[in-house]
C-alpha cells in the first residue's frame, strides 16, 4: 500500500504541487471555525458569526467554478495567484476592520470567499501531466481524497494553536498569508506554468453542457447533504451522552473512518468502468449510514461513526476519475470546481435539512436523513446510468502540441488538458 503512494510522490513535482494546494487551501479549510472564534472575540452573537460564516460559503461556491472556468481560459498562474492575494487581503481587511460596521464586514468576507482559488480543481487538472499512467493518476485522485480529510482534521487544530499563541486575528491573518505561499508554490512550478487546457468550444453553459457531470452532480449533492445532516444529528446524541468531548470523537471518528476508506481504496488498481464502481460504493456508503439509527452507547457509536466515514473518500476518488471523463474538453478544471461546489452546496442544505428534523424528531430522525439522502443519491446514479456510460471522451493519443516544441505525440489517455 505504501509502494504506490511512495511511486506518486516520488514523481518529479508531485510532492510540491500535493502540499502547495493543501497548504494553499488552509484558509477555506479553516474559514468557519476562524470567522466564527474571531466573531465571538470581538463581542459577536453566534447568530452574526453563522451568518457571515454563511456568506462565505456562499461566495466560495460561487466564486469555485468561475474561476475554474478563468483558469482553463487563461491558464493557472495568471488566475490561481491574483485570487489568492486577493481573498488574503479581504480576510486582513475583515480582520483590522471588526464587526463594526456589518455591510463592510459581509463585503469583505463575501469578497474573500468569492476569489478563495480554485486550487483543488486545479491540482486535479495538473495530475495527468505530472503522472504519465492512467493507473497512477487514479491512485493520485484516491491519495487527494485521503489528504483532504487529514487537512479538515489538521485546520482546526492550526486555528486553535494560532489563537492560543497570538489571537483571533493573528489567527485569521497568519492563515491566510500561509495560504498565499501555498499558492504561490503551486503557481511556480513547472506543470503549472506549462499546463493549457485544451481547445474547448465556446459555450455560455461550459462544462455543464455535458449531460453525465450533470447527472454526477446531481448524485453528489445528495453526498453532500448525507455528510452535512449528520454534522448536525449527532449534536443532541452527544448532548445525551457526554457533551461536547463525544462530539468531538464523532466527528474525528467519521474523518478517520474516510482516511482509511481512501487509503485502502487508492491502494489498488480497480478494472471495470468507473460509473459502475461508483454506483457500488455510494450503495455501501448509504448502507453503512443506517447503523447510525440504533444510537448505542458512546464507545460503540463512535465505532459506527467510523464506519459510516469509510466509503466517502473511495466515492470522491472515483468521482474525479468520472468528472474526468465527462468534462468538455477545455473544461476539466471548472467541471473538478462544480463538483466542489456541488458537495459544499449539498452539506450545507444538508445542515440546514437536519436542524428541524432533528428539532421536531430527536437525533433518531436526524440520523436517518443521511441514509435517506445516500439512498437518494443512488436512485441519481441508477437513473443516469446510461448517461453516465457514455462519457464525452475516451481514450486517445493526445499530443502535446501546446508545449511541445517537436510536436511530438504521446500514447497517454485523455485528460481534457495538455502539458
Amino acid at each position: 500500500m505504501a509502494a504506490g503512494y511512495l511511486e506518486i510522490l516520488r514523481a518529479r513535482h508531485a510532492a510540491r504541487l500535493l502540499t502547495g494546494t493543501l497548504v494553499g487551501r488552509l484558509p477555506n479549510a479553516t474559514a468557519a471555525i476562524a470567522l466564527v472564534l474571531f466573531v465571538r472575540a470581538e463581542g459577536g452573537t453566534y447568530g452574526l458569526a453563522g451568518a457571515l460564516a454563511a456568506v462565505y460559503g456562499v461566495a466560495n461556491a460561487i466564486g469555485q467554478p468561475v474561476l475554474g472556468r478563468l483558469v482553463d481560459l487563461y491558464g493557472q498562474p495568471r488566475v490561481q495567484l491574483p485570487a489568492a492575494v486577493l481573498s488574503a487581503l479581504a480576510m486582513t481587511a475583515f480582520a483590522f476592520s471588526g464587526t463594526g460596521s456589518l455591510p463592510l464586514a459581509c463585503a469583505a468576507v463575501a469578497a474573500a470567499g468569492l476569489f478563495t482559488p480554485p486550487l483543488e480543481g486545479g491540482l486535479r487538472a495538473l495530475w495527468p501531466s505530472v503522472l504519465r499512467r492512467e493507473e497512477q493518476v487514479h491512485t493520485a485522485y484516491a491519495m487527494d481524497a485521503v489528504a483532504q480529510e487529514v487537512m479538515f482534521t489538521v485546520g482546526p487544530l492550526l486555528v486553535t494553536l494560532c489563537v492560543s499563541l497570538w489571537s483571533e486575528r493573528a489567527a485569521l491573518l497568519v492563515l491566510n498569508a500561509v495560504g498565499v505561499l501555498g499558492a504561490l508554490s503551486v503557481v511556480l512550478s513547472p506543470p503549472s506554468r506549462a499546463w493549457r487546457s485544451a481547445p474547448r468550444e465556446a459555450h455560455w453553459l461550459g462544462a455543464l453542457r455535458s449531460p453525465g457531470l450533470l447527472a454526477l452532480l446531481a448524485a453528489f449533492l445528495f453526498v453532500g447533504i448525507a455528510l452535512g445532516s449528520i454534522t448536525v444529528a449527532s449534536v443532541p446524541y452527544a448532548d445525551e451522552h457526554g457533551g461536547d468531548a463525544v462530539y468531538g470523537w464523532l466527528m474525528a471518528a467519521l474523518g478517520l473512518g474516510a482516511l482509511i476508506g481512501g487509503t485502502v481504496y487508492g491502494a489498488r488498481s480497480w478494472s471495470g468502468a468507473p460509473e459502475r464502481r461508483l454506483r457500488f460504493l455510494v450503495a455501501l456508503l448509504a448502507v453503512c449510514y443506517l447503523p447510525l439509527m440504533l444510537m448505542p452507547g458512546p464507545v460503540a457509536m463512535v465505532l459506527l461513526s467510523l464506519v459510516s466515514g469509510v466509503f466517502l473518500a473511495p466515492c470522491i476518488a472515483c468521482a474525479f476519475i468520472i468528472v474526468d471523463r465527462h468534462a468538455p474538453s477545455g473544461t476539466v478544471t471548472e467541471a473538478f470546481s462544480w463538483l466542489v461546489t456541488t458537495f459544499t452546496v449539498g452539506a450545507s442544505v444538508g445542515t440546514g435539512l437536519a436542524g428541524p428534523v432533528v428539532q421536531a424528531g430527536g437525533p433518531l430522525w436526524g440520523y436517518a436523513v443521511p441514509g435517506a439522502a445516500g439512498a437518494v443519491s443512488l436512485l441519481v446514479l441508477l437513473a443516469t446510468g446510461r448517461v453516465l456510460a457514455a462519457p464525452a471522451r475516451s481514450g486517445v493519443v493526445a499530443a502535446s502540441s501546446e508545449n511541445d516544441p517537436n510536436r511530438a505525440a504521446e500514447p497517454r489517455f485523455s485528460s481534457g488538458d495538455r502539458a
